[in-house]
């Protein structure tokens, strides 16, 4: 039976502010490169003064590097109840995920290496079904991601006896 949290859903690790703005700066330095080759282009054949495209490059990619990453953080939440987990994320279309722990067939625990840095990984639950059957729950201190998968792993087997 569903039981919606009363409480305040939990954060992310605040390690996980680092990761995303780490992957922010990645995807910004490629955004660079690509915008210094298409402005090299440009201003060769005459079609637009120098520094137009860097300078919006520049900006997105202050954007994806600074900005995003913040608003990203504090768009995910999630609270763990005696026989369900809630994830919360979504900055524009917020989704509150519910997966019931009778429903988990299997459970992850995961690090990428910019997450291996920063001490975080992701914990996954998979489910019976087809729609939205893994649920990912990423920016967790790895010690909370393995406890936690060992809790919820201790309760599916409780409901198999």
């Amino acid at each position: 039976m569903c039981h919606y949290p009363t409480t305040p859903m939990a954060p992310l690790s605040p390690s996980q502010k680092k990761v995303l703005r780490a992957r922010g700066l990645i995807l910004a330095a490629a955004l660079a490169g690509a915008a210094t080759l298409a402005e090299a282009v440009l201003v060769s054949r005459g079609a637009m003064p120098i520094g137009i495209i860097a300078a919006l490059a520049l900006l997105l990619g202050a954007f994806l590097a600074f900005v995003l990453p913040e608003r990203r953080y504090r768009a995910w939440g999630y609270d763990v109840t005696e026989d369900e987990l809630y994830v919360q994320n979504g900055i524009w279309l917020q989704t509150l995920t519910v997966v019931p722990f009778g429903r988990v067939q299997h459970i992850d625990v995961s690090q990428g290496p910019i997450e291996r840095r920063y001490g975080v990984g992701a914990l996954t639950l998979h489910t019976a079904g087809t729609r939205a059957s893994a649920v990912v729950l990423p920016g967790l201190d790895m010690a909370d991601a393995e406890r936690m998968r060992d809790e919820i792993r201790g309760k599916i087997r409780q409901d198999l006896m």
